[in-house]
């Protein structure tokens, strides 16, 4: 399995805050989205594309452990990595730093290939699986 990592790089907008100033916890879903459609193009893969070719890619499972809040204007860094590929399943790591590289979230995603026609899982793509093992 590849251990390619990507870095995607995130300002927080002033938007993205609580009424505390902290980046509100709904958005780093959103970061992480963000940062594995990234990582998926560094390997010439698109979402649209897959869509196109009858297969969705749907979140099945997310853990976020906040470590360290962030701010209004901070630059924040995603470094996405593909943890595991088996059967229907891919699983990936991401760890949000600041820009002083400390520790912002850990967070773990499991997202699931899904047939557009039938609804229901299956194997990742031959020709995908090949390019990330």
């Amino acid at each position: 399995m590849t251990q390619k990592k990507h870095v995607s790089k995130v300002k927080v907008r002033y938007a993205e805050t609580d009424q505390m100033g902290v980046v509100h916890h709904s958005n780093y879903p959103i970061y992480c989205e963000l940062a594995r459609t990234e990582w998926l193009e560094t390997f010439g893969v698109s979402y649209r594309e897959m869509e196109e070719n009858g297969i969705m890619l749907p979140l099945s499972n997310l853990n976020v452990d906040y470590k360290k809040p962030a701010k209004y204007n901070d630059e924040l860094f995603i470094i996405t990595s593909l943890k595991k590929l088996v059967g229907a399943r891919i699983e990936f790591a991401y760890r949000v730093e600041d820009s002083n590289k400390q520790l912002v979230a850990q967070v773990f995603t499991t997202l699931v290939f899904v047939d557009m026609k039938s609804g229901r899982p299956t194997r990742c793509p031959e020709d995908l699986f090949k390019l990330l093992s």
